[in-house]
């Protein structure tokens, strides 16, 4: 019986998704002087984790298998889909969840509406989504030295 064989790709963008959880943790620890354990789970904010992931992702590919390969192509493709999605698609679905709550908030105060709060920080700013790119190259470029 073998076991199942953890490739390097893999492990790379789990591993940048951790750290740019982890990085988003301390930055709100530093910031605001709390800890805040839901930023270890939570969506957007500074470095976008998906960017981080994917990114690592075809790093790690490219790294194995080369920059010609046709796993790169897929790998990077999905990774620029997923980039595109969190700084454009989600992003404008957050600010959508920013002005409904204002109207919540607006009704609350005159007694006539309770909803719940709907979650605003879904999506990345551009620069967020290059800094978790950026993260997760460095971090398969130093981590993929390391499995290797």
């Amino acid at each position: 019986m073998s076991s199942f064989p953890l490739s390097s790709p893999l492990v790379l963008a789990v591993g940048s998704s951790v750290a740019a959880q982890l990085t988003k943790f301390f930055v709100t620890l530093g910031l605001e002087g709390t800890v805040n354990f839901k930023r270890l789970v939570e969506l957007g904010g500074m470095p976008s984790a998906h960017s981080a992931s994917v990114a690592a992702l075809s790093t790690g590919v490219a790294l194995e298998q080369g920059f010609a390969s046709p796993l790169f192509g897929v790998t990077a493709f999905y990774s620029l889909m997923t980039m595109y999605d969190a700084a454009g698609i989600r992003r404008s679905a957050g600010r959508q969840a920013e002005v409904l709550n204002r109207i919540v908030d607006d009704v609350q105060v005159t007694g006539k509406f309770r909803e719940e709060r709907l979650l605003e920080l879904l999506g990345h700013t551009p620069f967020e989504v290059f800094v978790g790119a950026a993260l997760g190259i460095v971090f398969a470029l130093v981590g993929g030295r390391v499995l290797h």
